[in-house]
C-alpha cells in the first residue's frame, strides 16, 4: 500500500492544525454554525440527528491491520465502541463530540489517514475493487492508479469547490465489483486492438433523485492521458454545471441535458485546446506508484490442499462458507477471504472495536497486515494461505463474522437512515435486521443463488438501493414510515436502474412483500438462474400481480 513520504505527513499535520483552530473558534462562538458548515465538511465532519458524524477516507479500501487497530482504539475511546463501513469504503463514527474531533484527527495522522474530502463539493475517497492486485480475473492492478487520482485530487486549487460533490471509481477485472456505472466518472482497464491497456472513461453515472446509469465518453485513454483528459472533463462540468439548484448540480444532470455527444465534444475540444501543456502521467511516475503495491514475496504452494479438500466434502458449514465467503486467488496456494459484517441482530456494515482488534490480529496472522473494505460494507481479507481456510474459519465464527451469505439476501446493503441521519425519511436498519431474521435459513439462502438487495431511508440513495435487484426505499407519508419496492437494479457492468413496483408498503408489510417476490422467482426460475436474469425475462407484471394480490 501507498506509504506517506515526509511532504503528505507535513500536509496532513498542516491541515489538522488549521482545523483544530477553526474547531477551538466554533466552541467559543466565534464562528456560527453556518460558517463553519463548508469549514467541517471539507474536513469530513457531519452534524446529524444526535450527534457529529465523522467520516474516515480509506483510499481504494486498502487498510493496514495498524491502521484498523486505531481505528478500533478511536471508536473505544472517542465513540460509543463501534465503527460503521460505509457503502465508498470509508469508515464513520456516528457519536463524535466536536471537541474530540481534533485529537482524533492527530489520531489518524500517526498512522496516515484522514478524513479531508470525504465530504463537500469536491472529488471524494476514491474507490475500486475490493479484490483488486489478487482477482484472477484483472487485466491489471487498478490501485497506483487510484492512488494517482487521490493525490492528483486531493487539494486541486480547480477543482476543490466543484458544482456538488464528486464521485470516482476504478475496476480492473472482467466483472464489477465496484458499481463503476453508477459514479460521476469511471474508469475501466482496458486493451485497445494494439493490444495496449489503458482506460474506458465512463461519465455521468449517480443515484439519489434523479438515478442515472453512466455512459462511455471515450473507449479508449492512453494511460499518459489520465489526468489530463480527466482534468478537461472535471473543467466542462466545473464550468456548466448548475450551481442554483442542489437536485441538478451533478454531473449526470448536464451530461443528460447535453447529451452525451455534446458533452463528448466539449470534453474534445478542451483537451484538443490545453494539449500543448497538459499534465502528462510519465511512465516513470506510473512505475513508481506501482512499487507500493507490487505483490508480496507469496510462498510457492499446492493448488489445493487435501485437508480442505476433505472438509469440503465433509463439513456441510465449512462448505457453504467457502462457496460464498471464499473467492480463488490468482496466486495458486492463497485465497480471498471475505469476512462477512452482516451478522443477525446487527446493523448491515457495523464492527465492534474489539471486533475490529480481532480482525486486525487475523489480518498479521493470516493476510500479511492487509484488508479491504467493500462496498457491500464487508471486511476482505486478501492473501489467506488456501491450507489455513479451516482454522480461519473456526476464528471467525467465534468472532461472529463468518456468516455464509456473500452475494445472497441475506448480504444486504443499508445506509444508517432516520436512526442517525437528518436527511432521512425513514429507518433502514430495522427493515435490514428484519430481513436477515427472516431469510436466516443457509439452505433456503444458498438454494437463491446471487441476489442483490439494498436498502436506503430516503432518496439520496445512499444505501445503493436503485442498483439493487431488490430494493427498498424509505419514504414519508404524512408523517409515518413507508417504503417503496424496486426491481431489476444491478450495479455491475450490465448496470440498471430499478424500476418502482407501485404503491408503499408499511414497516410491517415491507418483510412480506419481499417474501411475495421470492416466491415469483422460485415459481418461474429456471434452473441456476439468477433473480436478476428472472425478472429481466419475466419482467415486472408477474411479481407485481402477486405482490398486491392482497394488498
Amino acid at each position: 500500500m501507498y506509504q506517506y513520504d515526509k511532504f503528505d505527513h507535513q500536509v496532513l499535520a498542516d491541515r489538522n492544525r488549521q482545523f483544530r483552530g477553526q474547531v477551538e473558534r466554533r466552541l467559543r462562538g466565534e464562528l456560527t454554525e453556518e460558517e463553519f458548515r463548508p469549514l467541517r465538511l471539507m474536513n469530513g465532519l457531519y452534524l446529524q440527528l444526535h450527534a457529529y458524524m465523522l467520516r474516515v477516507a480509506v483510499p481504494y479500501g486498502v487498510l493496514s491491520s495498524r491502521q484498523l487497530r486505531q481505528l478500533a482504539h478511536i471508536a473505544r475511546k472517542y465513540d460509543r465502541g463501534y465503527g460503521h463501513f460505509t457503502t465508498r469504503q470509508n469508515l464513520q463514527y456516528n457519536w463524535i463530540r466536536l471537541e474530540d474531533i481534533p485529537d482524533i484527527l492527530d489520531e489518524l495522522a500517526k498512522v496516515e489517514m484522514h478524513a479531508i474530502q470525504t465530504s463537500g463539493n469536491c472529488i471524494r475517497n476514491i474507490s475500486t475493487d475490493q479484490f483488486a492486485g489478487v482477482a484472477g480475473d484483472e487485466i491489471e492492478d487498478p490501485r497506483p492508479y487510484a492512488e494517482i487520482l487521490r493525490q492528483w485530487s486531493s487539494f486541486h486549487p480547480e477543482f476543490s469547490y466543484l458544482p456538488r460533490k464528486f464521485k470516482l471509481a476504478l475496476s480492473g477485472s472482467e466483472r464489477d465489483r465496484a458499481a463503476i456505472y453508477f459514479h460521476d466518472m469511471a474508469y475501466r482497464l482496458v486493451k485497445n486492438e494494439a493490444g495496449e491497456v489503458g482506460f474506458q472513461v465512463i461519465v455521468g453515472g449517480g443515484m439519489g433523485r434523479t438515478p442515472i446509469v453512466g455512459k462511455v465518453i471515450k473507449e479508449f485513454v492512453p494511460k499518459r492521458h489520465l489526468l489530463s483528459y480527466s482534468e478537461s472533463v472535471m473543467r466542462v462540468y466545473n464550468g456548466y454545471g448548475r450551481r442554483d439548484n442542489i437536485f441538478k448540480a451533478r454531473i449526470k444532470i448536464l451530461v443528460q441535458e447535453l447529451g452525451i455527444e455534446e458533452f463528448r465534444r466539449q470534453v474534445d475540444e478542451d483537451f484538443a485546446k490545453n494539449m500543448s501543456h497538459a499534465l502528462e502521467l510519465e511512465d516513470a511516475e506510473i512505475e513508481r506508484m506501482k512499487a507500493f503495491f507490487t505483490p508480496p514475496a507469496y510462498r510457492a504452494l499446492p493448488a489445493s490442499d487435501p485437508a480442505v479438500e476433505a472438509l469440503l466434502t465433509g463439513s456441510k458449514p465449512f462448505r457453504m462458507w467457502h462457496q460464498r465467503n471464499v473467492t480463488a486467488h490468482k496466486t495458486p496456494g492463497y485465497s480471498i477471504v471475505t469476512i462477512s459484517l452482516k451478522p443477525k441482530g446487527v446493523a448491515p456494515g457495523d464492527a465492534t472495536a474489539d471486533q475490529m482488534d480481532e480482525v486486525a490480529a487475523l489480518a498479521d496472522e493470516y493476510s500479511l497486515g492487509i484488508l479491504r473494505t467493500t462496498f457491500k460494507q464487508n471486511l476482505v481479507l486478501p492473501d489467506v494461505e488456501t491450507s489455513r481456510l479451516p482454522e480461519l474459519w473456526e476464528k471467525l465464527k467465534v468472532l461472529g463474522v463468518a456468516t455464509a451469505t456473500v452475494d445472497t439476501i441475506a448480504d444486504i446493503i443499508s445506509c444508517p437512515g432516520l436512526d442517525y441521519c437528518s436527511l432521512a425519511n425513514a429507518r433502514s436498519i430495522p427493515v435490514a435486521q428484519r430481513l436477515i431474521d427472516r431469510f436466516d435459513d443457509l439452505d433456503f439462502i444458498h438454494d437463491l443463488g446471487e441476489l442483490r438487495l439494498n436498502i436506503s431511508g430516503c432518496i439520496n440513495a445512499c444505501g445503493h438501493h436503485h442498483a439493487g435487484n431488490i430494493g427498498i426505499l424509505g419514504v414519508d407519508k404524512k408523517g409515518e414510515e413507508f417504503y417503496q419496492l424496486t426491481l431489476g437494479g444491478s450495479p455491475e457492468y450490465d448496470a440498471s436502474v430499478g424500476k418502482i413496483m407501485g404503491p408503499a408498503f408499511s414497516e410491517d408489510d415491507i418483510v412480506p412483500a419481499v417474501e411475495k417476490v421470492i416466491e415469483v422467482f422460485l415459481a418461474n426460475r429456471e434452473p441456476e438462474e439468477r433473480f436478476i436474469d428472472c425478472y429481466r425475462r419475466i419482467g415486472m407484471e408477474p411479481f407485481k400481480e402477486r405482490v398486491y394480490a392482497d394488498h
